[in-house]
């Protein structure tokens, strides 16, 4: 919360309070991807296939590294290259008006069902650990995960990504090898794991899921709007694609690191079922962690499901300010009144995910609600502005159409036909049609069109208005916004090298409490502290830089 609150005077307009003056660090943007995509859902739906099917949990994640390599190839730095603020911004240059408009509803929707579903997560979590009742948790957590991402901005969420970070790695590697310790030893573990329990698909989760999870998040990491932010706010195209690569290098080897934990305790209690195997993770913590240990893994899991919330928050909020607000409501607010507009609408957007996560207990649990929401709407809200990115042909009109036709047959399938004939696609099927299904009437458009020869005029306008903007940008860039910019990128830096130093010297303190592990605790509170003299270290050098010139 403080952290947040020491961005508070760092927004001075639009462009600095969403987009970090487009100046962000490339490393800052690659963390603050990889723990926005991240969340305490992480750890109760994969931690649940976990510990019912074993590695597969693994797979169905390196899907997500999969997809940031293409983005980083690909997407990232198209997206860059655009010079818009949003992706919201984008489609209406590219798209028209009307595009914009019905993507931007279905978008805000979308993300606070999601961003709801993660709320719930970590309020389980919490719940279940300090015997409180989940609907207060739910409420009290929610309005501190709004409070600091309206008051500070972009800048806020990526600093208290990168702690969640440090906070959260720290935390699993020492449950890791505390939980080997309580289940015999590895040999114990692999000796007693059920059969399959190590094949790389199982269960309902087979090839054919995998390969549409595989697509679906060269959609969602390529084109999901709160990602898009990250890759808009640095200096260059290639900034942006080693934010994406580094997002990718990370989701290499963290989901072996996340899944150990529940697959060990499937070993140690294999008798949870139907949903309690959602706290399997909260379990096995339970077992192994003495009490202050087990207050850092709540905060790590609390925190970094707040990474994933605010950004949705800060992305939901950018688009109402500057795609609605003064895109149709008021085209001559002043910056100021903007400002207070997107604290305003960051918080009212705060209580409707708190609202919509009161309900999930009620419609089947986490897995299945987040699997559904991503099968039904991934493809039709995200692979359209993507191919949009590199095709001069498609139009306004053929997106809306591929876009309400994608959504009807998705819910059709979904809702519908269980409800008249009582059959239910799989969870393959269902991934595979409601990502597979988008791809292929936009290449169907697009070799149609090929073929006739057109080319959108809606394509030909957005040229004319990214080279207008390319000289309108460099006019405005004047020494005063430059050096404004940077003073906001030292201050991030030097608040991050002290949050990091404060993480470690809390963590010194807790190993004075703890009855096992405290040399391990000793030994990541050492290794935090040399890391925090990283950023400290980069803002110097930047001081000095800018006092020699």
């Amino acid at each position: 919360m403080l952290v947040g609150f020491s961005f508070a005077r760092t927004g001075r307009n639009l462009r600095s309070f969403f987009a970090g003056g487009e100046a962000v660090p490339w490393f800052i943007g690659g963390l603050s991807l990889f723990m926005s995509f991240f969340s305490a859902g992480t750890f109760v739906a994969w931690g649940s296939i976990a510990y019912q099917y074993g590695w597969v949990s693994v797979t169905i994640q390196w899907t997500m590294c999969i997809g940031g390599l293409v983005t980083g190839l690909y997407l990232a730095p198209k997206w860059k290259a655009t010079g818009n603020l949003t992706a919201a911004e984008f489609i209406k240059e590219r798209l028209g008006d009307k595009v914009q408009k019905a993507f931007i509803y279905v978008f805000m929707l979308v993300s606070l069902f999601i961003k709801a579903s993660v709320l719930y997560a970590v309020a389980r979590l919490v719940s279940s650990s300090l015997g409180f009742p989940l609907l207060p948790v739910t409420i009290v957590l929610g309005l501190l995960m709004i409070a600091y991402t309206a008051v500070g901005g972009l800048w806020a969420v990526m600093v208290t990504d990168i702690l969640q970070f440090v906070i959260l790695t720290a935390a699993i590697l020492i449950i890791i090898p505390l939980a080997f310790g309580a289940a015999g030893g590895l040999k114990h573990f692999l000796q007693h794991a059920p059969h399959g329990f190590f094949k790389v698909v199982n269960g309902e989760y087979s090839w054919k899921f995998i390969f549409a999870f595989a697509l679906y998040h060269i959609f969602y990491i390529g084109g999901n709007w709160t990602f898009v932010q990250r890759y808009t706010s640095v200096r260059s195209r290639g900034s942006a694609s080693r934010v994406a690569y580094l997002f990718a290098a990370l989701y290499v080897i963290s989901p072996v690191l996340w899944m150990l934990p529940p697959m060990v305790y499937r070993t140690i209690n294999p008798s949870l079922q139907g949903l309690d195997t959602e706290n399997a993770y909260l379990l096995v913590c339970r077992q192994v962690l003495p009490a202050g240990l087990m207050g850092l893994i709540l905060t790590g899991m609390y925190f970094s499901t707040s990474a994933s919330a605010n950004t949705a928050l800060n992305v939901v909020s950018a688009v109402f300010t500057n795609d609605i607000y003064k895109g149709t409501i008021d085209p001559r607010a002043s910056d100021k009144k903007l400002m207070r507009v997107a604290r305003i609408s960051s918080w009212l957007f705060g209580l409707g995910m708190i609202a919509i996560a009161l309900v999930v207990p009620y419609i089947g649990g986490i897995v299945g609600f987040t699997l559904s929401i991503a099968a039904v709407t991934g493809g039709p809200l995200l692979a359209p502005p993507i191919w949009a990115l590199f095709s001069r042909r498609l139009t306004g009109k053929a997106t809306l159409y591929m876009m309400g036709v994608s959504l009807s047959v998705n819910l059709f399938f979904k809702i519908f036909l269980p409800f008249i004939s009582g059959i239910t696609l799989n969870r393959a099927d269902e991934m595979f049609v409601g990502v597979g299904l988008p791809f292929i009437l936009l290449t169907l458009y697009e070799v149609y069109t090929w073929s006739s020869g057109r080319t959108s005029e809606q394509y030909i306008r957005l040229k004319v208005l990214t080279a207008e903007r390319k000289m309108q940008h460099a006019l405005t860039a004047t020494p005063e916004e430059k050096a404004e910019v940077e003073k906001q990128n030292q201050f991030g830096l030097r608040m991050i090298a002290f949050s990091l130093a404060f993480i470690a010297l809390l963590l010194y303190i807790l190993s004075l409490f703890t009855a096992k592990g405290a040399l391990l605790v000793n030994a990541i509170a050492t290794l935090i502290l040399l890391v925090s003299l990283i950023p400290f270290t980069v803002a110097r050098k930047k001081r000095h830089k800018k006092i020699e010139n």
